[in-house]
């Protein structure tokens, strides 16, 4: 479950658009929440090195006066608000600090100070999502509403599911949400049709095979959500359940999700096919490239199960010297 939430804030409205999101999940789940500012050093590529002693205290001094100000606004929520002044590079400083601290959630706007862009998030948020290897929650800037801190009030989750087990790391935190906000809730599945490799039309008896396969599979994804459905129905949550049998799974997940006018999308990193060499699989990494919802991925992989990209190596063979 979620215990200890991050949110990273850079001072404008755009990145604070993610603390109603923060506030609610953090009430949901008797979670406390860490705000953090990091103070850009410059770098290499901004030419100078050079820090002004002066105008650093300056502001870090305004940094820790924001996050006080932000912290009254929270108080007396019933969440545990903490924060934290860093100073660094902040997609580095944001991952390591999430690393180094437990934290189970990085709860993230799209955009921030830099503005919104044609990107459906910012640089220093994909740094984030690539790197971090911890559960994040994604509110989408361009999509602001006017809702109070503590306002907030999940109406419809929507929980993508491929009947795996791994798929299922998502339940038991997506129940407690249903329960807390008493939302309506909706599983989606997508069953794959098979397919033949083939570059003349299918004869009858391939088409024969692949609606064969095609309907045993969705007879069991039913059977799946007949039995999610007795599970659910003594905890009181309002469960519906969405299966679709076709070609493209990714497209059917974004129109399922479209058509439940679901207000939290909540998936896991991998599902079946799960690979240690991403951080995330095909419908995770679509949804965050994609998706207009606020979206919540559990990481269901620990940092060191996650393999290395050849980028990642290089570079730490470059600090070692």
């Amino acid at each position: 479950m979620i215990r200890h939430i991050l949110v990273p804030l850079d001072g404008s409205s755009l990145a604070e658009c993610v603390l109603p999101h923060a506030m609610a999940i953090a009430l949901a789940n008797n979670a406390r929440i860490t705000l953090l500012h990091v103070l850009e050093r410059p770098s290499k590529s901004t030419g100078s090195l050079t820090i002004d002693p002066l105008e650093w205290q300056i502001k870090k001094r305004e940094g820790a006066a924001y996050l006080e100000k932000v912290s009254v606004l929270l108080t007396g929520s019933g969440v545990l608000i903490e924060s934290v002044i860093g100073e660094g590079q902040s997609a580095e400083y944001i991952i390591d600090y999430a690393i180094n601290n437990a934290i189970d959630l990085i709860a993230l706007s799209s955009h921030g100070r830099s503005g919104l862009s044609g990107w459906n998030v910012s640089g220093v948020v994909q740094k984030i999502i690539l790197r971090s290897y911890k559960s994040i929650l994604l509110v989408r800037a361009y999509k602001i509403s006017r809702i109070e801190l503590r306002d907030l009030r999940y109406r419809h989750l929507f929980v993508g599911l491929d009947c795996s087990p791994r798929s299922e790391y998502i339940l038991p935190l997506a129940t407690a949400m249903a329960q807390f906000f008493n939302a309506h809730f909706t599983i989606g599945t997508v069953v794959r049709k098979p397919g033949f490799i083939n570059r003349f039309p299918l004869s009858e008896e391939e088409i024969e095979t692949i609606a064969r396969i095609s309907d045993r599979n969705v007879q069991i994804a039913r059977h799946y959500f007949e039995q999610l459905t007795a599970q659910f129905a003594p905890q009181g949550i309002d469960l519906q359940t969405r299966l679709h049998a076709g070609d493209n799974v990714i497209s059917a997940l974004h129109d399922m999700v479209a058509e439940s006018g679901a207000d939290l999308v909540m998936l896991v990193a991998h599902g079946r096919s799960g690979d240690p060499r991403f951080a995330y699989g095909s419908v995770a990494t679509s949804f965050i490239a994609y998706g207009t919802t606020a979206l919540l991925i559990m990481q269901d992989l620990a940092s060191d199960e996650v393999k290395q990209t050849e980028a990642e190596l290089a570079a730490r063979e470059t600090w070692g010297h």
